[in-house]
């Protein structure tokens, strides 16, 4: 037995199903290790893009998603995509090869130091220099990545190393994962006193909150409680938007009709909130509300943010140890008008603001017969797909439509990348939903400029029979860059692009392309590319106008207030 067929126990034994990369020279024996295992070995057509693939499947399941690369530009091409995952959470494994050791000494063919430079966007990574650490060094590799809270992790393997034979007594360790410990009992009761003195509270979850079980003890929570939630960008779907207490997601760089809750609110509940995703003076502006930070992490430290109570531990064990505490709280005979921990809340007090949100988000949707815009083919899809569909943004203007604009109404039911932000995500995510989730209604949501950054998926899409739709909001603009420049400078400069004719370019690749230009087109697309079960692509031409009315409309309501 080799190191190689070694490591592939190794990643049996973690359960790997799946394996994203691009084949070179270097990763020649732990390829051929790969083609006798239970493991699938997916060609992709760019590194970036197997490590999206990889990222997504990490985001969607909880288990760590693989990537593998060659040394040199197929290393330095997994970067961004690893990245992705590390800022926005997403457990990850990546694997690159490395020239034999008897040539990294000097300066040699496609020789860099990739385990520096892998250094700054991973919890941890190293180099397999023996036989002896191929067992504890995968075991490594994954504990890290999938532990909360959940990042990226890489694993380098030279050429040399991996012909190297193995003693028969080396076996792959048993995947053990640690439960993750309960919250202080002091930090809960203070929790508890806090919450028993607000009388505006609001809870602010984020992507550490889209868990399954934190989800439904959050939800639970809520619920129990009449609290009103709103969520970071990434935390949506963690209280359904069906929800009346739902507030929406906050997060765009301008004040929308949600930051009046903030402001309203006395006590924010955070919940699983990352701060790389949406920075905390956006949201506690003026007099600082009080905060409640519950996390698997103790809170950054930050000017803006500066819990007075925080609960470090499992998020949903939190959740269930508050929500336990509730019963009994109200000595009075009437159960049913027990307040349960809250006991001052004033009963409602979101409604107006839920109700504008509502409002406004309705005034966006379109007559059968309307051009389009990205709102308003946003209601067109939330019309068609069920509330179990998925949906995977990628990023641009559709970004912040999606996430203001489109109710999300489980866990998971909307991806977006707001850690690390990165374009081209959506193409790969969505051949990762596909794979882990068959039969379920899948939406890529991407800009012209995303589209093309990882277009050439599209064959690898076609050749494993995934199932999805890639819808295409094309402006011919890199359009976010261009309305924050209106917003800034009242122009925009270099962000005019051209395009092929998406439709034919998806043909090209054997795959259904077709153009919608009404609402009534896109949903009779839409529809039937479900019914297909395989990937098609629908080009949405859509107007801009839309994002400066916003922008004049919620500029007028926060004047005129």
């Amino acid at each position: 037995m080799t190191v190689a067929e070694l490591f592939v126990r190794c990643l049996e034994k973690e359960e790997v199903t799946h394996i994203f990369g691009v084949p070179g020279e270097e990763n020649e024996s732990l390829l051929f290790a790969l083609e006798d295992s239970t493991i699938t070995f997916v060609p992709c057509r760019h590194e970036q893009g197997a490590a999206f693939i990889a990222n997504v499947h990490g985001r969607l399941t909880g288990k760590a998603g693989v990537c593998l690369a060659t040394l040199g530009p197929g290393a330095t091409n997994l970067i961004t995509g690893v990245a992705d995952a590390n800022l926005d959470k997403a457990p990850l494994v990546a694997i690159t090869a490395q020239g034999g050791l008897d040539r990294l000494h000097h300066e040699s063919h496609q020789k860099i130091d990739i385990v520096n430079m892998f250094r700054p966007i991973t919890k941890w990574n190293g180099s397999i220099t023996s036989p002896e650490v191929v067992a504890e060094m995968v075991s490594k590799a994954f504990r890290e990545a999938e532990q909360e809270k959940p990042g990226a992790t890489h694993i380098e393997l030279s050429e040399d190393v991996a012909d190297l034979e193995v003693d028969k007594s080396f076996e792959p360790m048993e995947p053990k994962r640690p439960r993750r410990p309960a919250s202080d009992y002091k930090a809960i009761r203070q929790a508890v006193e806090l919450i028993g003195e607000s009388r505006r509270a609001l809870i602010l979850a984020g992507n550490g909150a889209i868990r399954k079980r934190a989800s439904k003890h959050l939800t639970e929570f809520a619920e129990r409680h009449q609290v009103p939630v709103a969520s970071t960008f990434m935390g949506k779907g963690a209280l359904s938007d069906r929800s009346p207490l739902s507030l929406g997601a906050i997060g765009l760089g301008f004040r929308d009709y949600v930051a009046e809750a903030f402001d309203e609110a006395d006590l924010v509940i955070t919940v699983g909130y990352d701060i790389a995703e949406y920075p905390p003076q956006k949201w506690n502006q003026g007099e600082k509300n009080r905060i409640i930070h519950i996390d698997f992490d103790p809170a950054e430290v930050y000017s803006e943010y500066d819990p007075d109570v925080e609960v470090v531990g499992d998020i949903s064990a939190a959740l269930w140890e508050l929500n336990r505490m509730h019963a009994g709280t109200d000595d009075s005979s009437d159960k049913s008008q027990n307040r349960g921990l809250f006991l001052n809340m004033e009963k409602g007090w979101f409604e107006p603001v839920r109700d504008r949100i509502r409002a406004d988000l309705d005034s966006f949707r379109p007559a059968a017969k309307d051009a389009l815009t990205v709102p308003s083919a946003l209601h067109v899809i939330r019309k068609v797909m069920g509330d179990d569909g998925l949906l995977i943004s990628d990023v641009g203007t559709h970004k912040m439509w999606i996430a203001r604009n489109y109710p999300t109404c489980c866990p998971n039911g909307c991806l977006i990348s707001n850690g690390m932000a990165s374009m081209g995500i959506a193409l790969p995510g969505a051949i990762a939903a596909s794979i882990n989730q068959p039969g379920r209604q899948i939406v890529a949501a991407m800009g012209d400029g995303g589209f093309l950054m990882n277009a050439q998926e599209l064959e690898t899409a076609r050749r494993i029979g995934a199932a999805f739709v890639a819808i295409i909001f094309n402006d011919n603009d890199y359009g976010l860059i261009s309305w924050k420049q209106h917003l800034s400078r009242q122009k925009s400069v270099s962000t005019r692009i051209g395009n092929p004719d998406f439709p034919a370019f998806a043909r090209s690749f054997g795959v259904d392309g077709h153009r919608a230009g009404t609402a009534a087109e896109l949903e009779k697309l839409l529809g039937e590319a479900f019914e297909k079960q395989a990937p098609s692509v629908i080009e949405v031409p859509v107007s801009t106008h839309v994002n400066d009315e916003l922008v004049k409309r919620l500029e007028k309501y926060w004047k005129e207030k």
